[in-house]
């Protein structure tokens, strides 16, 4: 990293923190007015037309090809489309804390979609290791042991539902989409709005709100469209750019803290000592399956 520019990386970083944190607040405000369908529709939308404008004022080139936006449209869906739907979905039914910390399981579900269906990357037994403490980690942040109503399990398996939907699109967006020669926020951009494409037919049927417009659920899906849906993907490609791939990944362990601090501040949310071990094993499981700490000797 060159000298003088070692710390640029840093207020994007905080800023991306922040914003993908506060995404499961502004999900709730959304949903004071909208549907669940409603709030994964236009936040790609919004998402999509302000990186859009950002490519046109950038000059950047789209992907032309029909089989290219084919593999992109596969990333959207499961990217973008169907976990902004069930993360919508899943906080009808619990809170935004439990879904900051149940949206930490990422990593836990791409390392076992991995091992099912892209065997060319192999998993070892730390990784193993970090399944089985991601497992329990679930287990303390739901409160299994105590019980839940039948709608908490219904939010629960929404959420996870969201989560394999993210293990699944990784692998699959680097076998197919990362390959393709385009630029990251051309990419970023092509696939946001697929994503509002395929929810538009949706939308058309079922409408996008159950109640009048609030001013908290405006400014919650312009926030989550704008920046958690857009300018966060730019944000993210400048971490990387800047910081390197290692530390601009560390961000998922920000998302769950600053979810829970709001969650339990604007909210008035509850939480138990249980969700804060939950929460450690979820994130100790993370820097396991994506091999950023060791805990067992691997000859």
């Amino acid at each position: 990293m060159p000298q003088g520019r070692s710390t640029k990386w840093l207020p994007g970083f905080i800023a991306l923190g922040i914003t993908w944190g506060a995404s499961f607040l502004f999900i709730k405000w959304g949903l004071l007015s909208l549907n669940s369908i409603g709030v994964a529709f236009m936040r790609g939308a919004i998402g999509g037309v302000t990186l859009l404008i950002y490519c046109l004022a950038t000059k950047t080139k789209l992907p032309n090809k029909v089989r290219e936006w084919g593999h992109i449209a596969v990333v959207a869906m499961l990217l973008n489309a169907i976990p902004g739907y069930l993360f919508a979905l899943g906080e009808t039914h619990v809170s935004s804390v439990m879904a900051g910390l149940l949206n930490a399981t990422t990593p836990l579900m791409t390392v076992l979609v991995i091992s099912v269906g892209f065997r060319e990357q192999k998993i070892d037994r730390n990784q193993g290791l970090g399944v089985f403490i991601g497992f329990f980690g679930i287990i303390l942040v739901t409160g299994a042991f105590s019980g839940l109503s039948s709608n908490s399990w219904r939010g629960v398996l929404e959420l996870l539902g969201a989560t394999l939907c993210y293990g699944i699109s990784f692998p699959y967006s680097k076998r197919y989409v990362n390959v393709l020669d385009y630029s990251p926020r051309s990419l970023a951009a092509t696939q946001v709005s697929i994503s509002a494409l395929l929810l538009a037919p949706f939308a058309l049927i079922h409408g996008i709100t159950h109640a009048p417009w609030s001013a908290k659920s405006i400014w919650g899906i312009l926030v989550l469209g704008a920046l958690g849906t857009g300018f966060a993907y730019i944000w993210n490609f400048r971490n990387v750019r800047l910081a390197g791939s290692l530390i601009a990944s560390t961000v998922t362990f920000i998302t769950p803290v600053v979810a829970t601090i709001l969650g339990i501040w604007l909210l008035h949310e509850s939480f138990k000592f249980t969700q804060v071990i939950g929460g450690v094993c979820v994130l100790l499981s993370g820097a396991l399956v994506q091999k950023r700490i060791k805990l067992l000797r691997i000859s």
